[in-house]
């Protein structure tokens, strides 16, 4: 079917001679949710509906930013912080659609109205944290708070919201806040075409095989799939291979044809990076430019310093030492590894120096070699279905979760299950949506997003609407789905997410979920993945597809084993890639740069070894240039640290010990952003935690 493409000045001119009466009747952004749990009716949400319930959530929020500045009272906590906070709603309701279906579910025609959508949101935001008169009153109640009774919630909500505005340009002369105006709006618009080539460079990609011999090595899951592919692109008889993971990963592992394997992965590293269209370099540049500008303009010296000021590494500096203390060791490992395949290359009278494009496929062979551990085998006991079973039981045991199926309740996609979460009474916590699938119209990578944060209204408990998206193997040959080990840790990962929003129990947005300082927001979802890796949990969940028997002690011993094996590779590309970002954001002028000749210099300057690239080149870091990882993507590795010391917690006592998850859950998951993370993590585990355990788990001790 063809897509429709509404031009924005068509979407403009259809905005106009709308009549809001029959908007508000017909647009159901507009009204209550008459649905289940009050999540959105996805059945009956046009694209149409977008850009004018936008509109009107943001004139509705401008008059009930107008009623908080015109209060002839004086500022207090209730009549100035929490209305902000519960302000917007309608941009709330529509905003937790359309920005999901843009990263799950996008057309020419979302993208279109994107397009309308940036600018105009960017301004809101911009008007509101530049209005002097709600900065007076929010100002008031912070240098008055002392006076006021406020609940630790209402402290830390106070300080978030205040620094919001300090640090949106809330401070500066109109000359300042103009500036900011554009420079939001600019990046806004910036971030989201960066976004978009990189989707367009990977759509546009195919590897079609016709030559049977061309598929030597591969196995017959990752041709069936392949096949699969094709025969869906209007190719049937041969075999497609695309740069989605689920497609060139498996081809690079496996393949035996050196110079396809070039062609894949030099298609995947080149991305967004070729003078095209799509190009990404003038973009990077003009978004670094724009971030130093507004650093700048906000007192700070560069992009990082602005964005650290607020997370618990609070400085570059602080960021770097981390980094550093981890790049040694795992380079060490890295170079042991990178010989360990040449000397295969060698064995095999390979004649060839090993490149990027080679270690996956020289990984594999070691592993299998070293460890007999065979990836195809390792997913026979791991179907999506198996996996999310013990999932489930994982979360049960450790907080009393249990998971309904709701086929009742609709949807974006005829693929995403939803699920009611049910506390161990049987009491209602919320709805997870879960999204597994990779398809066109849906980013690359892994993600957990809110639909509807947990918050109080109107002295009412709102229950959370999250919804979690994968880009799994797909079903194939009559096969079910069945996933690598690493897609399974992706799994538990991003449910860990979800966790820490569905078990919220903060009363302000601001607060709520995963509302916490980026470098703690991936502790809850990294703990996780220690579950599902535990050698006594694998015995429970992990079960071949066919025969449903358990996972034999042989396979997870062989698995623990190799657990540590090219932790060198897995660590260097994640600590460059991260390198390279504060690199980049601790720039004071980009006045110049050449995007390519940069990442060269800062991979030289950390040692970085020639047949290793950072996980994520400049053109396509999504997380730093089109997400909200800039300065941040070491946030993982920051996370990491916490993660391990606070599972070890769990090892102390048992895996299930219910004393320590309720110290986990209501010290870190219930409390969302409501205290200095910290803090929380003290509360919990009664002591700092060591850099000793991540490099201890990742086999760099």
């Amino acid at each position: 079917m063809k897509k429709l493409i509404v031009p924005t000045v068509v979407v403009l001119l259809m905005l106009s001679g709308c009549n809001m009466e029959k908007s508000q009747i017909m647009n159901p952004f507009l009204s209550e949710y008459n649905t289940p749990f009050g999540v959105p009716p996805f059945d009956i949400i046009k694209n149409d509906h977008f850009v004018p319930a936008f509109e009107e959530g943001i004139r509705q929020q401008e008059a009930e930013i107008n009623t908080i500045v015109s209060n002839q009272d004086a500022p207090t906590f209730e009549n100035t912080i929490a209305a902000f906070d519960l302000s917007g709603e309608i941009l709330r309701k529509a905003g937790g659609v359309f920005y999901k279906l843009r990263s799950a579910e996008t057309s020419d025609e979302i993208d279109s109205i994107a397009r309308v959508l940036v600018p105009i949101t960017s301004a809101h935001q911009s008007n509101m944290m530049l209005n002097t008169e709600l900065f007076n009153r929010v100002r008031a109640v912070y240098e008055n708070q002392e006076a006021m009774d406020l609940s630790p919630e209402e402290a830390r909500v106070l300080k978030k919201i205040y620094r919001r505005f300090e640090k949106g340009g809330a401070n500066l002369d109109e000359s300042g806040k103009s500036r900011i105006r554009k420079i939001d709006e600019q990046l806004s618009m910036l971030s989201m075409q960066f976004g978009n080539n990189i989707l367009a460079e990977t759509n546009s990609y195919q590897l079609l095989i016709d030559d049977e011999t061309d598929l030597a090595g591969l196995p017959e899951s990752v041709r069936s799939a392949a096949s699969d592919a094709a025969t869906k692109a209007g190719h049937s008889g041969s075999w497609l291979f695309t740069l989605h993971k689920p497609s060139w990963i498996p081809f690079l592992q496996y393949s035996e044809n050196r110079q396809l394997r070039e062609d894949i992965y030099t298609a995947m590293f080149m991305r967004s990076n070729h003078g095209n269209e799509y190009d990404n370099r003038n973009i990077i540049k003009e978004i670094l430019a724009l971030r130093i500008e507004r650093a700048k303009l906000l007192g700070y010296e560069s992009h990082s310093e602005y964005m650290l000021t607020d997370r618990m590494a609070k400085e570059p500096g602080n960021v770097y030492n981390l980094l550093e203390r981890i790049w040694s060791p795992a380079l060490d490992k890295a170079k042991v590894e990178a010989a360990m395949m040449q000397e295969m290359i060698d064995r095999e009278d390979g004649d060839f120096e090993l490149q990027t494009w080679d270690w996956w496929y020289y990984a594999e062979k070691i592993r299998k070699e070293k460890y007999d551990l065979n990836e195809e085998e390792v997913r026979t006991y791991f179907s999506l279905a198996t996996v999310k079973e013990g999932l489930f039981n994982v979360v049960n045991n450790l907080y009393g979760l249990t998971f309904e199926l709701r086929e009742d309740l609709p949807a974006y996609h005829e693929e995403v299950v939803a699920y009611e979460v049910k506390e161990k009474d049987g009491s209602p916590l919320g709805i997870l949506y879960m999204d597994f699938h990779p398809r066109p119209g849906k980013k690359s990578g892994a993600w957990s997003t809110s639909i509807r944060q947990a918050h109080l209204m109107d002295g009412q408990h709102i229950s959370p609407v999250h919804l979690i998206v994968m880009n799994f193997t797909r079903p194939t040959g009559g096969k079910p789905a069945l996933l690598s080990f690493d897609e399974t840790l992706t799994f538990f990962h991003e449910f860990g997410h979800a966790l820490h929003s569905m078990l919220s129990r903060c009363d302000y947005l601001t607060t709520s979920g995963t509302s916490v300082a980026w470098d703690f927001v991936e502790l809850p979802s990294q703990i996780m993945e220690n579950w599902a890796a535990h050698p006594d949990v694998l015995a429970t969940y992990a079960k071949h597809y066919e025969s449903g028997e358990m996972i034999p002690v042989e396979l997870i011993n062989k698995l623990e084993a190799a657990s540590k094996f090219n932790q060198g590779f897995v660590t260097v590309e994640y600590v460059a890639a991260s390198m390279l970002d504060m690199d980049f954001h601790a720039l004071t002028d980009a006045d110049g740069i050449d995007i390519n000749n940069f990442e060269k210099s800062s991979m030289e300057r950390i040692g970085l070894i020639e047949e290793i690239i950072p996980r994520y080149r400049s053109t396509y870091f999504q997380h730093i240039f089109s997400g909200g990882y800039s300065a941040g993507y070491y946030s993982y590795i920051w996370a990491e640290v916490l993660d391990k010391d606070a599972f070890n917690a769990f090892l102390e006592t048992s895996l299930y010990d219910q004393k320590t998850a309720t110290a986990f859950r209501e010290n870190i998951l219930e409390m969302g952003g409501s205290a200095e993370e910290m803090e929380m993590y003290m509360k919990f585990r009664g002591k700092e935690p060591t850099i000793e355990p991540l490099l201890k788990g990742r086999g760099l001790q």
